[in-house]
């Protein structure tokens, strides 16, 4: 059974005496104030921070992280406050334990906003210190090591949140013994049997294994000596929760995954890995584009190694990876591995810690971007599970990006202000669309343009936490600039109904107008007009209550210059483009939508006329409007290729196509395409009448 005396002599391997003996004070502290508290399984509720630090201790952390595992139930549980925790142990402890606490509320059964606004002060807290997410971590740990006591189904809540959030945090941080423990040990919770029956296949195969897993071994054990390399070959296991997934997500067989055998040698020097590599590569024959250098490029939880896969006798594919002891100790502890090292000048974890500080700071531009606690957690979701490429800037850096990422992620991933005002970009020196996903090696020029900004499109494609949270984030204050102005457009038009200047109303008067519309601000009250919200008429008749605005016209039409604005959006039913006469209506949330005034739709729009907005086009109109034309066919062979390369001559791009065929020799092709105003239009179709098989072009009517 595990006493703070069997503790304290553990720590006195790697801890000064007096460091031991503040632990020490630590747990008799939080015994006294846990006095009369037990665990659901009947122990003293003591026993739990005493395991805990083991825990900690078993990664070697340093005597202040200890004090905090003895101490983080004591604020929420006894009742005893950081004030008095910081007289006791001071603030830099006082500080950790009060991080922790604010984390202990994270539970999966809550509400998904609450359980959203407890993961970003777990975010803030982790920010401070790092250790508050390792202590966590560890609790987190023992809890799952003695989950029996609980019923099945808060089992499989703690588990399903330990899988989501937990082990992936302990990926990124590096400590990689902590998240296959967890990963066991929720596949164990969430799925019993499932995690009993592979238990028992794994057994049984490693049987059959045995003899060729030794064998395998012997030789490269026999190679490395005559190569007089000194090195540990170890055969390595994969676990149970690795297998699992690989045979839901890659649909493989269980036969086929543990048809890999999979070893690991672990070196002296980083030259000797590349030694091994090559001795590897002579006595195997290596498999094409399967060999990764994880030295010279970490991942980014720090990870070091040489991966590569080689063909054995008889076929057998073997996994071999190459590190040296401090890459294979960093690899089991990440980030933990610096409280250990940190007092000596060659640090080799320092990397892994500005790693994981760099993510921590990752997290705060999400959040600060974030328009809500929820989106803020699913964004980190998405960057805690990620697998890396790596790309080049012009300039030779290495940037690390999810798999999947894009040119845009890039830009974002370079400096946000980057990522607001790209155009374009170059792809190994080669024009490419912003949509391609990037491959490890390519470089990657961004073109810029500082009176562009970002497209909503992108959303579309983007993979990263921080370029999906900086787009919307842009967004939103671009949408919220654009609903103000067009708000106040809209107001100032309603007001000049009633011979009322916008810019001379008196402070009285603004009250009014923003008590009307139940706003607090100017700004608010234009914001929910712009948005479509409430009619201006209405608001502007505040304050002239008994004024006849019914047959006036409006002196001041709203323009159009383009097709751009969050605010202004085309009807689909007529899509109108420049040159047709034109009406908008307000519709709550778009702003105005406009339509072709001989559209039908508008029949039941214009009975409400505070609705009803005066439009029209600018005369320096610019971009493509979607249209949409009817193609009256005779069927034939070729006949869409045919039009779409005479509506490509015309400078036109196709964006939709629908053919509906009305007997066995006629048909109808329905096109919507690209055009900049209503002369473009006439010459699109004048172009497509051409066409010997063509009976019949028109615009498509609503």
């Amino acid at each position: 059974m595990l006493t703070i005396d069997t503790l304290s002599h553990r720590l006195s391997s790697y801890l000064d005496p007096p460091q031991v003996n503040q632990v020490k004070r630590a747990y008799y502290y939080a015994e006294q104030a846990h006095t009369g508290q037990f665990r659901r399984s009947g122990e003293p509720y003591i026993t739990h921070p005493l395991a805990v630090a083991n825990i900690l201790a078993s990664i070697r952390m340093d005597y202040q992280s200890l004090m905090v595992a003895m101490l983080h139930d004591v604020i929420e549980d006894t009742g005893i406050s950081k004030e008095a925790i910081v007289e006791q142990f001071g603030e830099t402890v006082a500080d950790i334990v009060d991080g922790v606490s604010k984390l202990a509320k994270i539970e999966y059964e809550t509400q998904a906003e609450k359980q959203a606004k407890n993961f970003q002060k777990m975010a803030l807290a982790m920010a401070q210190d790092l250790r508050v997410i390792i202590v966590k971590l560890s609790d987190r740990l023992h809890n799952m090591r003695t989950l029996g006591a609980l019923p099945p189904e808060k089992k499989r809540r703690i588990a399903k949140e330990t899988l989501e959030i937990y082990a992936p945090i302990a990926h990124r941080l590096g400590i990689n013994d902590w998240r296959i423990e967890f990963e066991d040990r929720c596949f164990a919770a969430m799925y019993p049997l499932r995690a009993t029956r592979l238990q028992a296949s794994l057994q049984t195969v490693r049987g059959n294994r045995k003899t060729l897993v030794e064998k395998i071994k012997e030789s490269i054990e026999s190679r490395l000596q005559r190569e007089q390399i000194n090195a540990l070959v170890i055969g390595r296991e994969k676990h149970l929760y690795s297998i699992y997934n690989k045979m839901r997500s890659k649909h493989k067989s269980f036969k086929e995954i543990m048809d890999v055998y999979a070893f690991r040698i672990i070196v002296d020097e980083i030259d000797t890995c590349y030694r091994a590599l090559g001795m590897i590569h002579n006595l195997y024959k290596p498999k094409p584009n399967e060999f990764k250098d994880y030295i010279a490029i970490p991942k980014e939880n720090g990870y070091q190694s040489l991966h590569t896969i080689v063909i054995g006798t008889q076929g057998v594919p073997i996994e071999v990876q190459i590190r040296t002891k401090e890459m294979d100790e960093l690899s089991s502890t990440g980030i933990a591995a610096h409280w250990l090292y940190k007092t000596e000048e060659d640090n080799p974890s320092q990397g892994n810690f500005d790693r994981a500080n760099r993510w921590t700071k990752r997290l705060l531009e999400i959040q600060q971007f974030a328009n809500s606690s929820v989106e803020f957690v699913e964004n980190v979701k998405i960057d805690l599970f990620r697998d890396e490429v790596y790309v080049f800037t012009p300039q030779g850096e290495i940037v690390e990006l999810p798999a999947g990422a894009t040119p845009v992620d890039f830009a974002y991933a370079v400096h946000t202000q980057v990522g607001n005002t790209t155009v374009a970009c170059r792809i190994n020196d080669r024009p490419a669309p912003l949509s391609q996903v990037v491959e490890s090696g390519q470089k990657i020029k961004i073109i810029t343009s500082e009176s562009t900004q970002p497209n909503p499109n992108w959303l579309n494609f983007a993979v990263t936490a921080k370029a999906r949270s900086a787009i919307r984030h842009y967004l939103k204050h671009q949408r919220h600039m654009e609903s103000v102005e067009l708000g106040k457009r809209m107001l100032a038009r309603a007001l000049i109904q009633l011979d009322i200047d916008l810019d001379q109303l008196n402070e009285e008067q603004l009250t009014l107008l923003r008590n009307s519309g139940n706003a607090e601000t100017t700004d608010e009250l234009y914001e929910s007009i712009g948005l479509g919200e409430q009619p201006a008429l209405s608001v502007a008749k505040t304050l002239q209550p008994n004024a006849d605005t019914k047959d006036q016209l409006s002196p001041t039409p709203i323009t159009i210059d383009s097709p751009d604005g969050l605010l202004i959006s085309f009807a689909r039913c007529c899509r109108p483009i420049p040159g047709d006469p034109i009406v908008g209506h307000t519709s709550t949330g778009k702003g105005i939508v406009v339509h072709r005034d001989t559209c039908k739709n508008l029949r039941d729009l214009r009975n409400r006329k505070e609705n009803i907005i005066a439009t029209n086009w600018s005369a320096n109109i610019s971009g493509e409007y979607l249209t949409e034309i009817r193609v009256e066919v005779l069927t034939e062979r070729g006949i869409i290729a045919s039009m779409a390369t005479r509506i490509a001559a015309t400078g036109t791009s196709i964006e939709g196509i629908q053919v509906d065929e009305r007997d066995a020799e006629h048909s109808v092709i329905n096109l919507i395409i690209a055009v900049t105003n209503r002369i473009h239009l006439a010459n699109v179709m004048r172009k497509v009448r051409t066409i010997r098989s063509v009976e019949r072009v028109v615009r498509a009517k609503n």
